[in-house]
């Protein structure tokens, strides 16, 4: 059915019969413009409507772009770019930041380089989070209190 929707898009964009201007000739655009995402949309019923969930998940980061300018270096405010981007996206996942990124640098010296994608909060989640790796700390102290 939106296959369709799309061929009859393409159609009445190239059949020229309208202005530039007219408003219904942008909201085909519109639509043609956003074919591949909304093609998404329709064929995975996982994936959600709009990106309202992310966006409240990284309002954090503007707010913390004040102190990037702290950081001496281009490099140090790309490095805590990247850290601020995997809290948010395990926030995202419900995973403890905390157990995922001590389990994670663990972790990262002898996982292959080839499933590097299981050390991603999401994957993680599945394969590791039931057992995540601990700190030295954690076992001396009989554990760590949730640092969420």
């Amino acid at each position: 059915m939106m296959r369709r929707l799309f061929e009859w898009v393409d159609e009445n964009i190239q059949a020229q019969a309208f202005l530039p201007s007219n408003p219904f000739l942008k909201a085909l655009g519109y639509i043609q413009e956003r074919k591949d995402g909304l093609m998404v949309y329709l064929d995975d019923p996982d994936v959600p409507i709009d990106t309202n969930h992310v966006e409240r998940v990284i309002r954090a980061i503007p707010m913390g772009r004040k102190n990037g300018t702290f950081c001496w270096t281009e490099l140090g405010a790309q490095q805590i770019a990247i850290v601020q981007s995997l809290l948010a996206t395990c926030r995202l996942h419900d995973v403890n930041p905390y157990d995922y990124l001590v389990d994670v640098l663990q972790r990262v010296g002898e996982h292959p380089q080839a499933r590097v994608h299981e050390l991603t909060p999401r994957v993680w989640k599945t394969l590791f989070a039931d057992k995540p790796m601990r700190s030295d700390l954690h076992h001396a102290h009989g554990g760590i209190k949730d640092a969420g």
